[in-house]
Parts: C-alpha cells; sequence; structure tokens
C-alpha cells in the first residue's frame, strides 16, 4: 500500500490548510486536520484522473505496454 504525507497547517482564521507532500497540486482545508486529510483525499481523485488522462492522449496511437504497479511500504 502507498503511504502520502500530508503537510499541514493552521491559519490565522482557524482553519486547517494542507497539501499532499508527493502530490502537491493536492491542496485542502477542514476544520480540523481529520476534515483536511479527507479532503486532500477527495482532491488527489480528480487531480489523478486529469493525469491519467493527459498521459493517455500522449501515447495515443503508439503502441503500448501496460503494467499495473503495487507500491508496498
Amino acid at each position: 500500500m502507498m503511504k502520502l504525507t500530508a503537510a499541514i497547517e493552521q491559519d490565522a482564521q482557524g482553519w486547517y490548510v494542507g497539501q499532499i507532500e508527493e502530490f502537491p497540486a493536492a491542496i485542502s482545508q477542514g476544520k480540523s486536520t481529520a476534515e483536511v486529510k479527507t479532503n486532500l483525499l477527495d482532491a488527489l481523485d480528480p487531480l489523478l484522473e486529469v493525469n491519467q488522462q493527459a498521459t493517455e492522449n500522449a501515447y495515443q496511437g503508439k503502441q503500448v505496454i501496460r503494467k499495473e504497479l503495487e507500491i508496498a511500504s
């Protein structure tokens, strides 16, 4: 299972703001650290979909071998 790191800080208004270190474009906020962690994972889904689509488009029309990767800790 892949593990990700959330960098979370509290802003001046009391909100927790976080970013996934391994995917810097995944940014979110929440009223608690638990909420921001959940929101970060939700923010990661569309980011991965967009990246996957962009990669598929880049390889369109080419012969490509696709293999699943499992990342263990």
